[in-house]
């Protein structure tokens, strides 16, 4: 019987340059798997616990040598020798021996890097592609990509208060062609920033950061650039837009500072639905505060049908925030993050609630990223449509397109 031989935990850095964990599994036949561990800048208050340090003398606070040695210690004597295929069995026991609510015992970026190379390690073993490990025989869809091509919110230092606004290829028949559309949407839109003089540096998710203050000036830069790359906006190209409104949510008050202008919940609706009949958008992540849920409820009641309402800091791939929402018709889509929820069974598990909700499921990255690409095996792996992977700038963003490509071929 293959059995779990060996387990490593090492510190390394993830795209921001700040500590974060990666976790080796040795089988007794020799094979390895690796994961890396993301972390998000706009992380939401309902968020699995995240276990750094906090010593100061350390990358400021952030090292994470606590969490490493939870895994090469009390993980290591839990579950060196046990059978690298149980993944489900693997993933309850760590939550067992966690034992909190929120996995801060051990911490979610510990137990989450040992659940992700568990199965990287059995899918060598079995010598499967990872996709085809976690999906069998149903993995037969590649994603839609939503691409970050203007940064804005906590992802940036301009005046934009909506944190990404995204191109989705949706009138392709095959991820590379959508993929290298937005390639050259993206140059174009460079571009355009540069003939206006703007600066065209990347933020955190290799997008643009232009110092403009307004969304709709933003997304007419996008449509612009659209044209000029000779793609047609609202049949080829789509516009997606993450707002995570809970950054700027104090006191039951929406403050727009970049467009000095304050909403109640109900004037935000209407905002809204006015940006939606402006330009085509087909995605809103996070219009309203992680604990809004009337907000979500009306908006989704008002725009659902043709607009997908996105919960991500209202959800936190956590089923039983999901569940409220499918009963309460907040948000009509959910972000699926790892390292929100800690383990790959619980975000399976979540996955497969949405979707037979008839919930979307769009499978994400974090603003930390690494060069891992386990999202674009998992989105494949459970058809789940949609991926949010960042722009067409940075290694750690296109790493997960091109492992796409990859599967793709």
């Amino acid at each position: 019987m293959v059995y779990i031989s060996d387990i490593l935990a090492r510190q390394i850095l993830d795209s921001r340059g700040n500590p974060t964990l990666e976790v080796d599994v040795k089988l007794s036949d020799g094979s390895l798997g690796r994961a890396a561990v993301p972390s998000g800048a706009s992380t939401g208050e309902y968020e699995a616990y995240e276990l750094r340090d906090n010593d100061l003398r350390l990358y400021n606070g952030k090292s994470v040598l606590k969490a490493i040695e939870n895994i090469n210690v009390e993980i290591f004597n839990t579950f060196s020798g046990r059978n690298p295929y149980q993944q489900r069995i693997i993933d309850r026991d760590l939550i067992d021996l966690d034992g909190t609510a929120n996995k801060n015992k051990l911490g979610a970026n510990a137990i989450l890097g040992f659940s992700m190379a568990v199965a990287r390690a059995a899918a060598e073993s079995q010598k499967l592609p990872l996709w085809k490990y976690i999906g069998g025989m149903r993995a037969n869809t590649l994603p839609i990509p939503m691409m970050n091509i203007i940064n804005g919110g906590a992802h940036a230092n301009n005046g934009l208060d909506f944190q990404e606004c995204m191109i989705m290829p949706i009138g392709f028949t095959k991820f590379s062609d959508a993929l290298r559309s937005g390639v050259e949407i993206f140059y174009n839109l460079k571009k355009l920033l540069s003939k206006k003089g703007f600066s065209v540096a990347v933020g955190d998710e290799g997008g643009f950061a232009p110092n403009i203050n307004s969304l709709e000036e933003a997304l007419s830069y996008i449509s612009e650039s659209v044209e000029n790359s000779g793609y047609k906006l609202g049949e080829e190209i789509f516009i997606s837009i993450d707002a995570a409104a809970s950054e700027f949510y104090e006191k039951d008050i929406y403050t727009l500072k970049g467009e000095n202008k304050t909403y109640s919940s109900d004037e935000l609706v209407t905002f809204w639905e006015n940006i939606c009949n402006k330009f085509p958008i087909v995605s809103i992540e996070d219009p309203f505060d992680e604990n809004d849920w009337d907000g979500f409820k009306e908006l989704t009641k008002r725009i659902g049908k043709k607009v997908q309402i996105v919960g991500d800091d209202l959800f936190v791939t956590n089923k039983e925030r999901l569940l409220k929402g499918i009963k309460n018709n907040s948000a009509n889509a959910i972000l699926i993050k790892l390292n929100q929820i800690g383990t790959l069974s619980e975000t399976l598990e979540t996955i497969e609630l949405a979707k037979d909700s008839n919930f979307g499921v769009i499978v994400s990255h974090r603003s930390g990223e690494t060069e891992d690409v386990f999202i674009s095996d998992l989105s494949v792996a459970l058809n789940a449509g949609q991926i949010k992977t960042g722009s067409l700038s940075r290694s750690d963003r296109t790493a997960k397109y091109n492992q796409l490509l990859r599967i793709e071929e």
